[in-house]
C-alpha cells in the first residue's frame, strides 16, 4: 500500500525500467496509457503522459482503434460550473515538455465501443504524430472510477 501511495504522490517515479508500460516513437515517450473500464457501446477515454525529448515541437493529430467506432481527440472546458467535453483538431507537445492526458483534462476519446473494456485487459490504440509518426500503444484497463493513481507495474 506505501508503494502505491508513494507513486501516486511522485508521477516522477512512474518513470520506471523496461518493466514500465511505455512506448516510443521518434523523440516521444508515451508513458502508462489507461482507460477506464467500459461496456460495449459507451465510450472510453484514453489518457497517458507524452513526454517530447526533443527540440523539435510534435503534435499528437490522430488516434484510431480497432475497438472503437471513431477516436477523436478531446479536451474539458470549464464554461461557468459545467465542465464540457469539446473535440480538438490536435494536441501540441512542445520541445522538452510533458503533456498530461488525464481525467478532466485532455484525452483520446474512444466513440462507440466494439467490445467491453474489461479491467486487467489491454487495447490498442494507434496515435498518429505530426513528426514522430504512427505507434501502436496498448491501453491498460482500470477500475470503472479509477482517477489514474493506482498504476500497478
Amino acid at each position: 500500500m506505501f508503494r502505491r501511495t508513494l507513486l501516486a504522490a511522485v508521477p516522477a517515479l512512474l518513470a520506471l525500467p523496461a518493466a514500465a508500460h511505455d512506448y516510443t516513437a521518434g523523440d516521444l515517450r508515451i508513458g502508462h496509457p489507461w482507460t477506464r473500464a467500459a461496456g460495449a457501446n459507451a465510450n472510453g477515454a484514453g489518457f497517458m503522459r507524452l513526454a517530447n525529448t526533443g527540440a523539435q515541437p510534435d503534435r499528437l493529430i490522430s488516434a484510431a482503434s480497432p475497438i472503437a467506432r471513431a477516436v477523436e481527440l478531446h479536451t474539458h472546458i470549464r464554461e461557468g460550473e459545467v465542465m464540457r467535453m469539446r473535440p480538438v483538431n490536435d494536441i501540441p507537445v512542445p520541445g522538452g515538455q510533458t503533456v498530461e492526458l488525464r481525467p478532466g483534462g485532455l484525452h483520446v476519446m474512444l466513440i462507440g465501443l466494439t467490445a467491453p473494456l474489461q479491467q486487467g485487459a489491454r487495447v490498442p490504440v494507434t496515435l498518429r504524430f505530426e513528426r514522430a509518426g504512427e505507434v501502436t500503444v496498448e491501453l491498460a484497463v482500470e477500475a470503472a472510477g479509477a482517477r489514474g493513481s493506482g498504476h500497478h507495474h
